[in-house]
């Protein structure tokens, strides 16, 4: 039996990039090849958030390669006592030796034409995240850590030169599209992040989705392909539990099956 650890690793291995090689002065990592049976598969803490999740997942991948060495991870850098950033990984290049800070990031986004440029168009289901706020966040503030005295400091505790030090990001996303709505600019985003679509509750409650089954994943299965499970619950059972969620603002991912394999997943937005 495939555990929900596995679909979890997997499922991180197999989405995109945001953006492939070097955009908006920010160069993706090249992921290696990673041998999932390989992996050392140990649980995913239920405590934590699906961004340290996600971190918790990478640096099992690294277990699975022979590229790079893992160094430090999660690298808090203070300032009288109050912490001021963290370094996701600091990775060893067996190739060539160099030295890799590398911040990590899974997203999920909803593609919003409404909002001007596509670099705009990026929100989170709830539309507090904001990719281009974290873009950046990345840029003038993660990736200014090293550089800074207490960030400099941290790295000779691990023999490494902040000028020696090469920056990369791993930005892995999911983006749903507007339902029904063709006119989507994907550049200069990965076409192949697509996974789904998002709509309104207004528009879920019509007769074209009323003759198919459904399912509210945990957090934990957002990122994971759907897949058939013990209990499927009708359209009008989804637009009970969809009033409670989408009351308290909060935008349900949903697994929809069509047919006995054949299976589609969507947001249902409470704005």
């Amino acid at each position: 039996m495939v555990t929900l650890t596995t679909k979890i690793l997997k499922a991180f291995i197999g989405t995109p990039p945001l953006w492939p090689d070097r955009q908006f002065g920010l160069k993706q990592f090249v992921f290696p090849v990673i041998d999932v049976d390989k992996v050392h598969n140990s649980n995913v803490p239920a405590n934590m958030r699906l961004g340290h999740k996600m971190e918790h997942v990478f640096k099992n991948c690294l277990q699975g390669q022979v590229i790079y060495d893992l160094l430090a991870h999660n690298v808090t850098v203070k300032r009288n006592k109050r912490t001021i950033g963290e370094i996701d990984f600091l990775l060893k290049d067996k190739r060539d030796g160099r030295i890799l800070h590398l911040e990590l990031t899974y997203k999920f986004y909803l593609i919003d034409t409404t909002l001007g440029k596509p670099l705009y168009q990026l929100i989170g289901p709830n539309r507090r995240d904001k990719f281009h706020s974290k873009l950046e966040k990345l840029k003038n503030t993660q990736f200014q850590i090293p550089f800074l005295e207490e960030g400099k400091e941290q790295l000779a505790l691990l023999d490494v030169k902040s000028e020696d030090i090469k920056q990369e990001v791993c930005f892995k996303a999911q983006l749903f599209t507007p339902y029904d709505h063709s006119e989507v600019v994907y550049k200069p985003f990965n076409k192949l992040c697509i996974s789904g679509f998002w709509l309104s509750f207004e528009a879920f409650d019509t007769i074209k989705f009323q003759e198919y089954e459904y399912y509210v994943p945990t957090k934990d299965e957002w990122a994971v392909s759907p897949y058939n499970k013990e209990f499927w619950i009708s359209h009008s059972e989804l637009l009970l539990e969809l009033k409670s969620l989408l009351y308290r603002k909060r935008s349900p991912l949903v697994w929809m099956k069509k047919e006995e394999s054949v299976f589609e997943k969507f947001f249902v937005v409470w704005w």
